[in-house]
């Protein structure tokens, strides 16, 4: 028992630490994707190639001010941050980043990550209310309703690599791609899975509850320092986990195309994979603009759903009768 939770405390402590360097490196990472795409350098002053910018960026978030809004809610404002950020920590446990790199290795480690899920729509919701601003209410409810609205298709999708490997799992769905990854077999799942995470966490073309130019900076408005330092880092982070778990699903984990690994070692695997696909969301943020409210829970009530919905029967039709 005691070993178990000191592997518990060690990993969440290494999961604590990788996570602000994955969203320093992310921030200089998009900066750069966006300065290419739109035929500009971004960064470049700070260290070499600009690579300590976001390091300088960390050290004045942490200088600022905390501002407290007038006839703000005091404990919500200060507590929305925080809850925001615990979510995402905790879906580092079940994430396989090598055959024996799990935290821990639960039978439920899918149903966990998007059960904690949840927690992060509920935060932000009360760091709009808590606010006392209507920007950053009218940001904090767009996230609700989008957030319900593409988290069907979402799971649907991922049911329907479930219904395939008959586990929620983690390693046994990735143990199930040594000879042909799902991305192959569940295309339509696949694409479902990455435009729903997409608005998950929202990014561009889905970032409607942080639209700069109707909202200000929609729930987060208020924020200042490190609380909007948390709202930052809790985004990047999130970006990792979705886009990790994608990988563990759909493009075999920590196996290498047709289980043929070369000779590298499953977690280099894991997060160029990773990483390849954050790179395809960045590029998607700065080459498609942001769509109207009305068109994105369109898109996902009479589009994503039906598919999803289309997808998880014929998925299970061919498993029971072929």
């Amino acid at each position: 028992m005691s070993s178990d939770w000191f592997r518990l405390i060690l990993g969440l402590l290494i999961a604590l630490g990788f996570s602000q360097l994955n969203a320093l490196f992310l921030v200089w990472l998009e900066r750069k994707v966006a300065g290419h795409i739109q035929l500009r350098p971004g960064p470049m002053e700070v260290g070499p190639h600009g690579l300590l910018q976001t390091i300088a960026d960390g050290v004045k978030l942490v200088g600022k001010e905390l501002i407290l809004p007038f006839k703000a809610d005091r404990k919500l404002f200060f507590l929305a941050p925080v809850l925001v950020f615990t979510p995402v920590l905790v879906g580092f446990l079940v994430l396989p980043f090598g055959q024996n790199m799990i935290i821990r290795d639960m039978n439920l480690g899918v149903l966990l990550i998007f059960g904690f899920s949840t927690i992060t729509v509920l935060a932000i919701l009360a760091g709009g209310w808590a606010s006392n601003n209507k920007y950053a209410l009218l940001g904090a409810v767009r996230s609700v309703a989008q957030n319900i609205a593409y988290e069907i298709p979402l799971l649907l999708s991922v049911m329907s690599v479930v219904l395939m490997v008959n586990s929620l799992s983690f390693s046994e769905i990735v143990n199930s791609q040594k000879t042909v990854w799902f991305i192959f077999l569940q295309p339509l799942a696949g694409l479902i899975y990455l435009i729903s995470a997409t608005a998950e966490t929202n990014r561009a073309p889905f970032d409607i509850p942080e639209a700069e130019s109707e909202l200000v900076a929609g729930f987060h408005t208020e924020y200042s320092g490190m609380g909007f330092g948390l709202f930052f880092l809790a985004e990047y982070t999130n970006m990792f986990i979705v886009c990790a778990v994608a990988t563990s699903l759909f493009f075999g984990g920590w196996q290498g195309l047709f289980g043929i690994n070369l000779g590298i070692p499953g977690v280099f695997w894991f997060l160029f994979k990773t990483y390849a696909l954050i790179f395809i969301i960045m590029w998607v943020r700065w080459t498609f603009p942001r769509v109207r409210f009305d068109q994105l829970m369109n898109f996902a009530w009479k589009v994503m759903i039906p598919l999803s919905l289309v997808n998880l029967v014929i998925t299970a039709i061919v498993l029971k009768f072929v």
